[in-house]
This record gives C-alpha cells, sequence and structure tokens, in this order.
C-alpha cells in the first residue's frame, strides 16, 4: 500500500458516518485511524461498562467502514495515548496532513495542536457537525449577555430552527417552558408498571470486549453483568423507536422522580448514543415531534424533553468551550475535602446514596436527578473538592463525555464557577429526597432531624450549608426563602446543626 495522503482520526465519541472528518475522502489516497488508547482508559478510573461502550462501539464502527471500503488502520490495547498513537503513525508513513473533527475534550484538543506545531504538519481541525450550534454562534450569543442563562439561549434555538413554534412566532401552548409540570414524585403506591427500555444482548463483538475489559481492567469500577448498551447505529435507532413509542408518554411528569430499584424510570437512555454520535439530536426531536402529533401526547412532555436536546445539552457544550480551561480549575466555596471512598462502592449507610451509587455500579447510568440531587448535592454540601468530584462522575457514567460532564458537575451541581450560568446552588435537605422518592423509608436516618444520631446527614449538612453562607443566600431573591426557614430556627439548634456537621465532614468515609 502506498504512502497515505491524509489521515483521517476518528475518535470514539465521534461514531458518525456522516462525520465531516471523512468528508472529501480519498479512498484512493487517504486512511482511517482509530486507537484503542489504554491510557485514554485509565485517564479517570473508568467504570468497566463505559469502557466496555466505547470499544465495542468502536470496534463496530471500524466494521462498517471496512463494509464501506474504507482503507482502516485500527490500533487495539495501545499502550500509548491517543496523540502519541498519531504521532507515531504520521512519522512512520511521511504523512503531513491530519483530519479530524474536532475533539470533545479540551485537553485533547490542545494535545492535537501542540502536536501539529510540534511537527509542522497540516491539522485540519474540522467543525463538530453533529450539534446545532456552533462554538462561533455560540460566542456571539454570549458576547453581549450580563448573564448566560439557558432559557434565553433555548428560545434562540427554538425559533431558529422553527420547533414547537405557532406560525406567528410564539410558542406553541403559550409559554416557552412547561418545567413546572415536570416535578412529580411518583404515586405513594409507587411507580407501577414502567415500559422497561430497550436492552440489547451482547453479539459477538461485545462479548469479546466484555471478556478483554474484566481482563485488562479488573481492578476499575462497576460491573459488566448488565452491559446492554446499544454499541451501534441500528442498534440506537430501535431504542430511539421504542422510547417514543412506549416510554415517551410518561417521561415529563416523572422526570425528577425517585424509587429504589428503578433504575431507569421512564427516562430515554438514549445519552450514551447521542454522545457517541450514533444517533444525531435532529432525528430524535423529528422522532419525539412526531410522537407528539400521532399520539396526541402532553405538551409538556415533549417541551421538557426537547428542552434537554435543543437547549441544555446544546447550552453546555457552548459553556464548556468558552470556559475551558478555567471551568475545570474553580472552585467557588475553596472546598478541599477528598470524595468519600463509598463513591467508589456504595457501602454506606444513606439510603439515598446506597441506590443511586448501587445502580451506577451496576449500569453505569443514574438519571439526571440522581446525579444532581443526590450525589452531586451531597459532594457539594460535603465540601468536596469540585475536581475529584468531577473526576468521578467522568469516570463513572457511560455516557460522560467531558464537554457535557464538566458543564454539568461543575457548575450546575457543585456551583463552582459561582453561578456563570446557573441562579443559585442546587442544594437540598433530606426533605426534598424524601418528596421525590422512597429512600427515606428505609434509611436509618431521619430526614426532618437536623442534628444528633438520627439527623440525615444530608439535613445537616444543608443547613449548616445555609448557616455558613448566609450572606450570600439571603441576598438572592431565589434562595432568600432558605435563609427565611433559617431564622426560625432557634441559635442553640444552629450551633448543634453546625457541631454535628463539623463532626460529619470530619469523618465523611463513615456515613
Amino acid at each position: 500500500m502506498s504512502t497515505p495522503k491524509k489521515l483521517v482520526l476518528i475518535l470514539g465519541d465521534q461514531l458518525d458516518l456522516q462525520s465531516a472528518a471523512l468528508k472529501g475522502f480519498n479512498f484512493e489516497t487517504d486512511q482511517v485511524l482509530m486507537v484503542e488508547s489504554v491510557p485514554e482508559a485509565q485517564f479517570v478510573w473508568s467504570h468497566q461498562a463505559k469502557i466496555a461502550l466505547f470499544l465495542s462501539a468502536m470496534r463496530h464502527f471500524a466494521q462498517s467502514l471496512r463494509e464501506l471500503n474504507y482503507p482502516i488502520c485500527y490500533i487495539e490495547n495501545s499502550p500509548l495515548s491517543i496523540v502519541e498513537t498519531v504521532k507515531e503513525t504520521l512519522l512512520a508513513n511521511g504523512i503531513t496532513h491530519l483530519v479530524c473533527v474536532e475533539p470533545g475534550e479540551w485537553r485533547l484538543k490542545q494535545e492535537l495542536e501542540a502536536l501539529a506545531k510540534a511537527l509542522n504538519f497540516q491539522l485540519d481541525l474540522r467543525e463538530d457537525e453533529h450539534f446545532f450550534c456552533s462554538h462561533q454562534e455560540f460566542r456571539a450569543w454570549a458576547a453581549d449577555k450580563k448573564e448566560l442563562r439557558l432559557e434565553y439561549f433555548y428560545r434562540l434555538m427554538r425559533k431558529k430552527y422553527n420547533i414547537l413554534l405557532e406560525a406567528d412566532g410564539n410558542p406553541v401552548g403559550g409559554q416557552w417552558n412547561f418545567d413546572q409540570d415536570n416535578r412529580k414524585p411518583y404515586p405513594k403506591a409507587g411507580p407501577g408498571m414502567i415500559e422497561s427500555p430497550l436492552l440489547f444482548e451482547p453479539d459477538e463483538i461485545t462479548k469479546v470486549v466484555i471478556a478483554f475489559v474484566q481482563e485488562k481492567y479488573p481492578e476499575h469500577p462497576g460491573s459488566l453483568e448488565y452491559f446492554r448498551w446499544p454499541v451501534n447505529r441500528e442498534q440506537a435507532l430501535e431504542a430511539l423507536n421504542y422510547f417514543v413509542e412506549y416510554r415517551l408518554r410518561n417521561f415529563g411528569v416523572f422526570q425528577d422522580a425517585m424509587w429504589t430499584d428503578t433504575p431507569y424510570g421512564w427516562h430515554s437512555i438514549l445519552s450514551s448514543a447521542l454522545n457517541i454520535k450514533l444517533l444525531n439530536p435532529r432525528e430524535v426531536i423529528a422522532a419525539v415531534l412526531l410522537a407528539w402529533k400521532k399520539y396526541s401526547l402532553d405538551l409538556s412532555t415533549i417541551e421538557g424533553f426537547i428542552r434537554q436536546i435543543l437547549g441544555w445539552r446544546e447550552f453546555v457544550r457552548g459553556m464548556y468551550f468558552l470556559d475551558m480551561p478555567k471551568m475545570a480549575q474553580d472552585n467557588y466555596y475553596q472546598h478541599q475535602r477528598p470524595l468519600p471512598n463509598w463513591y467508589w462502592t456504595g457501602e454506606t449507610k444513606m439510603a439515598c446514596m446506597q441506590d443511586a451509587i448501587g445502580q451506577t455500579l451496576k449500569y453505569g447510568y443514574a438519571h439526571h436527578i440522581q446525579r444532581l440531587m443526590v450525589t452531586g448535592n451531597f459532594a457539594l454540601l460535603a465540601e468536596v473538592l469540585p475536581s475529584a468530584v468531577c473526576d468521578w462522575y467522568l469516570a463513572i457514567y457511560v455516557d460522560a463525555i467531558e464537554w457535557v460532564e464538566l458543564p454539568n458537575t461543575a457548575g450546575m451541581a457543585l456551583f463552582a464557577n459561582g453561578g456563570r450560568f446557573t441562579s443559585k446552588p442546587y442544594i437540598a435537605s433530606g426533605a426534598y429526597i424524601k418528596r421525590m422518592s422512597n429512600y427515606c423509608g428505609s434509611c436509618k436516618y431521619k430526614p426532618e432531624v437536623r442534628f444528633g444520631e438520627q439527623a440525615c446527614p444530608v439535613t445537616t449538612l444543608y443547613w449548616n450549608f445555609l448557616i455558613k453562607h448566609r450572606q450570600q443566600f439571603d441576598g438572592n431573591p431565589r434562595t432568600r426563602l432558605m435563609t427565611a426557614n433559617l431564622k426560625k430556627i432557634s441559635d442553640s439548634d444552629q450551633a448543634a446543626i453546625t457541631a454535628h456537621a463539623t463532626v460529619l465532614l470530619n469523618n465523611l468515609d463513615d456515613l
């Protein structure tokens, strides 16, 4: 084979046959490179299911490329980083032109640009056309804003793409946002029958990958026993069609609800397929809009789902590339405590954390309220170092790519950037968890007790956090009610809360 003219690098979260990287591909002279990099799997202590998902999906994608006669160099189990492998391949073959869609991780983008400068080769870093909003468009939108808020960006996207709009440009249903209709807990008797998401038995490629991960990464957290994720384009489309047919109808009203041994609820379970580009957000939104009309579904459900895809997903990506690398270093409250060890094991006496972390270890998945208001809420109240929490989220969830994980964790769950794009810290006591779940019924701690042996640690740390940051919360109209409630607690009880919280904070591993 003659020396390739261009090397086209396909990353593990860019598994799209319509990728910009493949545009203009010359089948006579160009070559695709895909790399299974061991250092990438170990950059954070990745869940075994996350490693397996990436490797299986990559191998399935490589198979699709071969069937389409793309010349491909696929390197399994490389001891080198992605960038080191690229360097070695370029030098060994005398290639001077590298094509790649912009990585979804700032670190990798910087490393590729530095390599191009060092070796003086041409780097064709192409825009990721998977998304609705380009970096340039987002920067232009953000440039003249005093406050960067999802709601205004979301309206811009709705208008630009004419989604859920009347002919006169006003929103269908008379309002842009139906969030208030999407926050109900399950009935007291429980969620009842929930249609299971479409799960996929491992095929031969996936079985080989699972065996490999179990042998290569035995010390990594999590289980592969329940691995049923879509790993190719066909499965991802099946999962999407199944969701809109059978599960979308109840997604909206119960999207914030939690219940023991109910890992998926009515959620779509499409985020991993979306984030590694097996699905395009345009086809997801189109399928949801079609189901809305076909089955006369509730508008609040449809709007709530589309807000997550067209609004929040695009917004956090824009914020990530706007604010990196500062976003990864932000620590507004200067929290320094280490992450409790039980985040990696689920071995804690708190029932809410047992369930949320336990299912995360089993499946590599927890839905957004479990992430924000259980594991994230506790990490903020427990004053854990933000970068340690962010590394955990990046490691432990199968759908975590840094562009989406870091803004959600550092910016929203931990308020590490001081409210750059959120109007308040997202904190809650055990009372919220009791209202939205059945966790508290089986817990040794009592959510209504503020201090003492029976006190819920989430409740104690919540009131302690308010006492510590009283001035900040009192000065914000959206959080003033919290400090108004704090004023109803006697000085002696506040002192007891602070004393008990100090004991908890110094013994987080024992909770």
